[in-house]
């Protein structure tokens, strides 16, 4: 049997290519997740489709999941050499949020290489993680490699609308699609950032929570030519003002922890987590990201009120985007709510914080497996500010890690061509990827 390895430079050159190309075709195919239902065509399921393609061309079965009619996931196992390992699952999602052909210098959905990079709506986020996934399970199904641990791999709908009609309604109806498995490998995280000389490969081990406030204020109706104590919209404004003034400090957590201390060792500095907000200018394009880990967040990003300008309204709105630190959860809320104050209700959305250990052997297979593409570099934790869908999976007890590797120019800021236009992926950034991902899934 080959290892993975040993591979030979004619398996490696194959896989490599089947990642681009395979990366480029799911491109081609337009899923477009608009968030409307109304305007959602069957994208997800025809790229389904063409995976299952891509599989059964190698011997493994699929079984494609739909929540409606054209919202396809898609779900394929391979069994591992060791049947009391817990699995791995394996996954990215196959909806890609709306392009804008106009203002793009590419077609968005043409799949189009120029000068070494492949161009193209979801060449980040995240068809490229597929392709690489197929091209790295297609070699092994090929060489006859059997990974230790049993993988799971899965494709869903719908991440870019909170996975409500994807991961999250297979996780309530379909549980035992997931049976086995304990951890599971996705996005955001992975990409090469330079630190003073060396590469870093930042993995998310964490994410922040959301919780959505939707705040409300009342008052007497009247003629705005006679003010009111009660004015629901002065209420509302100075509401979310006093939140958006909330100076939240930094706040230790594992993951954050983890990364003050490897810039601290590479880049000097006492490497404590307080005093990171001053050392992320040698962090780059990755800073900001990092920035927005450290403390909980307050956005208020939506206003409401009124329908006519000489009349005082008797109810004014707002919602208010928080983001919430692992360790948050008892709280944060109250926090909020104390500066809301008495004049206005809050109904809160609320999806927990998660955060898996950093020191798991899974991190340091990965962290193997990057040196032997790149000698020098390093991965390191970091805590996400946003979500994936590893929040759906940690609800059936899986930790979920984020890491799809890419070594990429210093200059090129991956994270930044999320949702962006002209979004592009190096064609040689895929092909370390791919390495990357056949040694860890061989021996995570």
């Amino acid at each position: 049997m080959t290892d993975a390895h040993e591979m030979t430079d004619e398996a490696r050159e194959r896989m490599r290519a089947e990642a681009v190309s395979i990366t480029a075709d799911l491109v081609a195919i337009d899923s477009t997740n608009t968030g409307d239902p109304a305007t959602i065509g069957d994208g997800e399921t025809r790229v389904c489709l063409r995976i299952a393609e891509y599989l059964r061309e190698v011997g493994i079965d699929s079984e494609l999941v739909e929540s409606v009619p054209g919202r396809g996931s898609l779900f394929a196992r391979m069994e591992g050499e060791d049947p009391h390992a817990g699995g791995l699952v394996v996954h990215g999602h196959v909806d890609v949020v709306p392009a804008v052909a106009e203002d793009w210098s590419v077609p968005p959905f043409a799949g189009e290489i120029r000068d070494g990079w492949l161009y193209g709506r979801g060449t980040v986020d995240m068809k490229n993680m597929i392709g690489m996934i197929l091209a790295v399970v297609r070699h092994y199904r090929r060489e006859g490699i059997v990974p230790r641990r049993s993988l799971l791999l899965a494709f869903f709908a719908d991440e870019e609308a909170a996975g409500i009609m994807g991961a999250k309604w297979i996780v309530r109806e379909r549980p035992e699609l997931f049976d086995g498995m304990t951890q599971a490998l996705s996005e955001v995280g992975g990409w090469s950032v330079p630190v003073a000389g060396r590469r870093l490969y930042p993995i998310a081990i964490a994410e922040k929570g959301v919780a959505w406030a939707k705040v409300t204020a009342h008052g007497a109706a009247a003629h705005a030519s006679r003010p009111t104590p009660d004015n629901a919209v002065a209420a509302i404004a100075g509401a979310v003002h006093r939140v958006a003034g909330i100076d939240f400090p930094v706040e230790p957590t594992e993951a954050n922890t983890a990364l003050a201390a490897a810039v601290g060792r590479i880049a000097g500095g006492s490497g404590d987590v307080a005093e990171l907000p001053d050392r992320l200018e040698v962090l780059g394009h990755f800073g900001p990201l990092v920035a927005a880990s450290l403390s909980h967040t307050a956005s208020p990003t939506v206003l409401s009120a009124g329908y006519k300008t000489n009349v005082i309204p008797t109810e004014a709105h707002a919602e208010i985007d928080c983001r919430v630190l692992p360790g948050g959860e008892e709280t944060f809320r109250a926090e909020v709510e104390r500066e809301l104050g008495p004049d206005v209700s809050v109904e809160w959305i609320w999806q927990p914080p998660i955060a898996a250990p950093a020191d798991a052997p899974l991190v340091d297979v990965i962290g193997e497996a990057v040196r032997e593409s790149d000698p020098d570099s390093l991965v390191v934790p970091y805590l996400l500010p946003a979500s994936t869908d590893n929040k759906h999976l940690s609800e059936l007890g899986i930790d979920g890690y984020g890491f799809v590797p890419l070594r990429v120019p210093d200059e090129f800021d991956v994270f930044g061509h999320f949702h962006a236009v002209d979004e592009r992926v190096p064609v040689d950034a895929l092909h370390f990827g791919a390495d990357v991902l056949a040694r860890v899934l061989r021996s995570a």
